[in-house]
């Protein structure tokens, strides 16, 4: 990757042409930042600089190391003109701001002259001004990189990991991939993009120097910088809980994950994670597989994209069952994965309009939804996700499923979840908006006998089986006396998680690590007790 502006980068190449262009608001023909994409018919990708002396392009060359067929090959541009010095030839120019605007793609024929491109992005839905601001809490980009990748990809939020520990027990104040030390300070790009610095990655794969995996928990908005090893795990709760930090999960699969659930009272559960890329999917090998009742498509060795996402959807259902009301969020680990910074993202409904304290709020309190394309505004009885309806006990109770749905091309699927379980499908009707892309009016009805909750989840298909998708956060409800039961199947599942990895690192981890591993273990046993069939 390569930050530059037009002073400081390589001029043309012999044999090479200028191109030259811009990227403007289809509207007002005001310039806008944005990420580019510059492929020539033989496959071969080239990178666009800034022309403007002030102007800035960040270069983004990743491909996955598993499958290098899974490779993300662009520049993200400030509000500039651009210029890109290639041999002649034919040009594809894909040109895509953030989630909010539609992807222009253009074909483009360079001769022996220099030539000019205009590009115009088209906005198909305005969440700011709906209330709705979004966010990235996995980012391994630098703080040199943020400003422009943030305002090239329309993200509100970034939160990224300065402090990157992958050994048991060091502390990541000498953390061995950490970035350049940052104060406890919130980085405002302008008053709707901003910057927590201060953040930490747990990511073991290693203990006393030998290979042993446990997984990874995300420190976000920490005031101190953080002197504590893992594991144990529960002091660092504690410090995170002090600070005003929030514990993120990051992917449900790690050996460790399900064990921190009831440990550390992680907050956050990654709906979106780093293995959803814009690019063809890579991670087949799930690791920890997923249990027979899920359904998924997955052989114990290979998996699908789309068994991969549900294995996380039906996992963080079995957690809330279980009372554990993670809220969902999105993080991409863009800056190591072949993935732009937001593609999976969480948005949070800011009603009194942004800063960082109400969106961080809303965040912790549910008032979101984690998204990779479409826009999802659901409501259950006119309320807002993340919010506790309280009820008497009866014997059932009836609620109002309203909102809508937006996509940038048009939903296969809109689904209302009770309790884990989809009860009601609802046809998309797909009305093309004026300004390009696609609503969806919800309207459901569903009932409870009990304590549970809802959420809605829509999905959008895509060309060579691909997808993208849009979840609600939970809302939640309490029925007095009648408390909400998890599933045997789910229990069995989640115990037995935590119970092969307190026997694989048994011998291995110190005493106070395998007692939390205990302490995990038995809490879910004891959920088992008065689980349901």
């Amino acid at each position: 990757m390569v930050a530059c502006a037009s002073s400081n980068c390589p001029g043309a190449e012999a044999g090479t042409v200028p191109l030259r262009g811009e990227i403007v608001d289809a509207q007002t023909g005001r310039l806008l930042p944005a990420r580019l994409y510059i492929q020539r018919d033989d496959g071969q990708w080239f990178f666009a600089r800034s022309a403007a002396p002030d102007g800035s392009a960040v270069r983004y060359d990743k491909r996955n190391w598993i499958n290098t067929n899974a490779a993300e090959l662009h520049v993200t541009l400030s509000a500039h003109p651009f210029v890109a010095d290639l041999p002649p030839g034919r040009y594809t120019l894909t040109v895509e701001r953030g989630k909010e605007h539609l992807s222009l793609t253009n074909v483009v024929e360079v001769r022996s002259a220099p030539a000019q491109v205009r590009l115009p992005l088209r906005r198909w839905v305005d969440m700011a001004g709906r209330g709705w601001f979004s966010g990235d809490t996995h980012v391994h980009r630098t703080l040199d990189e943020l400003p422009n990748v943030m305002l090239a990809e329309d993200l509100n939020v970034a939160f990224p990991l300065t402090y990157w520990v992958t050994r048991a027990f060091a502390p990541p104040s000498s953390g061995d991939k950490n970035s350049a030390a940052a104060d406890a300070r919130l980085i405002e790009v302008d008053p709707t993009h901003v910057i927590w610095p201060r953040n930490t990655e747990y990511e073991i794969f290693t203990v006393n120097g030998a290979r042993h995996t446990l997984g990874a928990v995300f420190v976000l908005n920490h005031q101190s910088v953080l002197d504590l090893g893992a594991p144990p795990v529960k002091p660092i709760a504690a410090r995170a809980r002090a600070e005003g930090a929030l514990l993120d999960l990051d992917k449900h699969n790690w050996p460790w994950s399900l064990a921190l659930v009831p440990t550390m009272g992680v907050d956050l559960f990654e709906l979106s994670n780093n293995h959803v890329w814009r690019t063809h999917f890579a991670f087949t090998n799930w690791a920890a597989g997923a249990p027979a009742y899920m359904g998924l498509d997955y052989d114990g060795q290979r998996g699908t994209e789309h068994g991969w996402v549900h294995f996380g959807l039906r996992t963080w259902y079995a957690l809330l069952n279980c009372g554990f009301r993670l809220r969902p969020t999105g993080g991409t680990a863009s800056g190591v994965h072949p993935v732009p910074l937001g593609f999976g993202r969480v948005y949070v409904y800011c009603p009194g309009g942004f800063s960082y304290e109400a969106w961080l709020k809303g965040l912790n309190e549910g008032r979101s939804f984690v998204t990779t394309g479409p826009m999802l505004l659901a409501q259950v009885n006119g309320k807002q996700p993340g919010q506790v309806l309280a009820l008497q006990n009866r014997p059932t109770h009836a609620f109002n499923v309203t909102g809508r749905a937006y996509s940038e091309r048009p939903l296969t699927d809109i689904e209302i979840i009770v309790n884990g379980e989809v009860t009601r499908r609802l046809r998309p009707e797909n009305t093309p908006m004026p300004g390009g892309g696609y609503e969806n009016a919800i309207a459901a009805r569903v009932a409870l006998s009990g304590s549970g909750w809802i959420a809605a989840r829509c999905f959008e298909h895509r060309p060579e089986g691909r997808f993208r998708f849009a979840h609600t956060a939970p809302f939640h409800i309490e029925v007095e006396n009648r408390p909400l039961r998890p599933r045997k199947v789910e229990v069995e599942f989640l115990a037995g998680a935590v119970e092969t990895e307190l026997e694989r690192s048994r011998g291995v981890l110190p005493p106070e690590a395998i007692a939390e591993y205990e302490e995990a273990l038995a809490a879910y046993r004891r959920l088992g007790e008065n689980a349901r069939p």
